[in-house]
């Protein structure tokens, strides 16, 4: 028998790279769970990723470094509009101040949550603004009125900001405006996420940018088959028009918003607000952050942007408070701010949410509430549209039903609003929904009104909501079967990157 000394020595050689191969990755592997540990801020979301990148070899690396990192720790943006630090703290002194004469000033409307709006002041410097006028739209067919006669009134400027914007009738109806509005002299900006209204980028941009708006896309993707649920997207939808009107809620520029009568499609269930007033300047702050962020210009607040308010139109007796928070705020002052309002709620406590995948923190405060005898109702879809995150979402149904939480599932549609009232007293309308993507991931925005009248308005408008809905009976609700039960929980395993 001979030996093949050739063969011996290749396969030698091929050894000798395997464990090469091996070491170096399990030195990469090493390096990315270190790093995981010390970047992700929750124990949920850390173990999530590190299950990932052990039993998804390569494959969950690759995961973590494209939907993964946490740029809050790194700040995606700075979000300082003034380059001279004087003025910066000239201009933190002067909300302060105007913060605290509102307090003195609308004690009655805001004395159950001072705490609540002196976070926010004290976290990142939004201003409680008082003497706005606020208007409820439900549903697209009452917003985008409203929304075409202001934009038709605009003088000096209009900025608009959407995560989605649709080629379809209402969009190419805004459109026509826009386009009149800057040929008669006004400065029209645009701001569309370009993962939610991708598909406007090779038309209905271009057509803008032809006839004189300014249009740019938030984080600009180039592969968009890597996209799907991508992380750090502009979910916001404003609208500011001469720094006086502004809109905010969860209803985006697209026709399946608008119920027409007689009509197949599905009922589409939403809720935007109309703000006139001082409660427009934070508004305002955040699209010259983002404006000067996806522009590379460099816009500094003058009294265009920001107007006395002696020059308001319009004067009503609304308090009104900004919320908003993403990759480039230090903290995650939404969830902070809904925490906060649970703590404070001492009857009844009202959300609407279409994905609702709320976390620790969130779950136990509803629990918490509920079991101190406070009304906690939740009103979720029926049907959502996407299964992996209804699945993750049931399974957090069991530990609030057993406290006592009612669970309603919209049954007339979908609804895609997402707000909260507590005690009659304070109404939150806007773009974040109760999940991990919006408290920790995407660019969201709420505002909160501090009055008795809208969350009456508001509360009226989920009562009514809940008369086309299906309460979730907690004895049924456990007796689902156990293979249900495993898949909810293991959906629920993936929720922190759902």
């Amino acid at each position: 028998m001979t030996i093949d000394s050739t063969h011996i020595f290749e396969s030698i050689h091929d050894m000798s790279w395997l464990i090469f191969f091996e070491i170096l990755y399990i030195a990469f592997l090493v390096m990315v769970c270190l790093r995981i540990i010390y970047d992700t801020r929750t124990t949920t979301k850390t173990l999530a990723y590190l299950l990932l990148v052990f039993f998804v070899p390569v494959g969950g690396m690759v995961f973590y470094f494209l939907f993964g990192v946490n740029y809050r720790n790194r700040k995606m943006y700075s979000k300082k509009l003034f380059a001279n630090e004087e003025i910066s703290d000239q201009v933190s002194e002067l909300i302060y101040h105007y913060s605290k004469q509102t307090f003195e000033e609308n004690d009655a409307a805001v004395k159950d949550h001072k705490s609540l709006a002196y976070m926010l002041v004290k976290d990142t410097q939004s201003p409680l603004t008082a003497n706005n006028e606020v208007k409820l739209l439900l549903n697209g067919e009452n917003k985008f009125p409203e929304v075409i006669k202001a934009l038709k009134e605009a003088k000096h400027h209009i900025h608009l900001e959407y995560y989605i914007y649709e080629d379809d009738e209402i969009g190419r109806q805004i459109e026509k405006i826009l386009i009149d509005k800057a040929r008669q002299g006004v400065a029209v900006r645009f701001i569309y996420d370009d993962f939610g209204s991708h598909s406007i980028g090779k038309n209905l941009a271009k057509r803008l940018i032809k006839n004189g708006v300014n249009v740019f896309p938030f984080l600009k993707i180039n592969f968009i088959f890597l996209a799907n649920r991508i992380n750090y997207r502009n979910h916001r939808k404003i609208i500011i028009i001469d720094g006086q009107t502004a809109f905010v809620g969860g209803i985006n520029v697209s026709d399946r918003y608008i119920n027409h009568h007689n009509s197949n499609q599905q009922f589409w269930r939403d809720t935007h607000l109309r703000i006139d007033g001082r409660g427009v300047h934070y508004l305002q702050y955040l699209f010259l952050c983002d404006w000067n962020f996806c522009s590379n210009e460099k816009l500094q607040p003058d009294e265009l942007f920001f107007p006395r308010e002696s020059t308001f139109a319009k004067s009503g007796d609304k308090v009104v408070q900004i919320v908003a928070s993403g990759p480039d705020s230090e903290t995650p002052t939404i969830l902070f701010s809904v925490l906060k309002a649970i703590n404070l709620a001492s009857k009844e406590i009202l959300i609407t949410s279409p994905y609702f995948i709320p976390g620790e923190s969130l779950t136990d405060a509803l629990v918490i509430a509920s079991l101190s005898g406070i009304s906690v109702k939740l009103l979720v879809p029926g049907v959502s549209d996407s299964f992996l995150v209804n699945t993750a979402a049931n399974s957090y149904y069991s530990d609030l039903l057993n406290a006592g939480v009612e669970i309603y599932l919209y049954n007339k549609g979908f609804i895609h609003a997402k707000t909260m009232i507590t005690d009659e007293k304070i109404a939150i309308v806007g773009t974040a929904n109760m999940d991990y993507r919006s408290f920790d991931l995407n660019f969201e925005v709420n505002a909160i009104v501090y009055d008795e009248e809208v969350a009456r308005q508001l509360r009226n408008a989920f009562y009514e909501d809940i008369s086309h809905s299906e309460k979730i009976d907690a004895a049924k609700w456990k007796s689902r079967s156990k293979f249900r039960q495993l898949l909810e929980k293991t959906a629920r395993l993936l929720s922190p990157m759902l």
